[in-house]
């Protein structure tokens, strides 16, 4: 693994353990990231809207240049969304 490869996911893991201490320490965070997430998963450039809601309605920052730690929030995000609608 390259110098840059290893700097990449140094800055990943960092990313989500701020997200994780943040979802531990705000019982309600998941529940209002995937509220957000199902109301606009349907929207043209959805991806982008729910991170500018989820950033703007709870303590969770996404910039508007997704990190890669954001792109694979919002891609979990799409999964529990499949998950749920599968069990329906």
């Amino acid at each position: 693994m390259s110098s840059a490869d290893e700097s990449r996911q140094v800055k990943v893991i960092g990313e989500l353990r701020t997200f994780i201490k943040k979802a531990l320490s705000d019982p309600t965070l998941a529940g209002k990231c995937m509220e957000i997430a199902r109301r606009l998963k349907n929207e043209p450039d959805a991806d982008t809207k729910i991170a500018a809601e989820i950033s703007a309605k709870t303590n969770v920052r996404i910039p508007e240049k997704l990190s890669q730690a954001d792109k694979m929030f919002i891609e979990i995000i799409h999964e529990v969304l499949e998950d749920e609608s599968a069990l329906y």
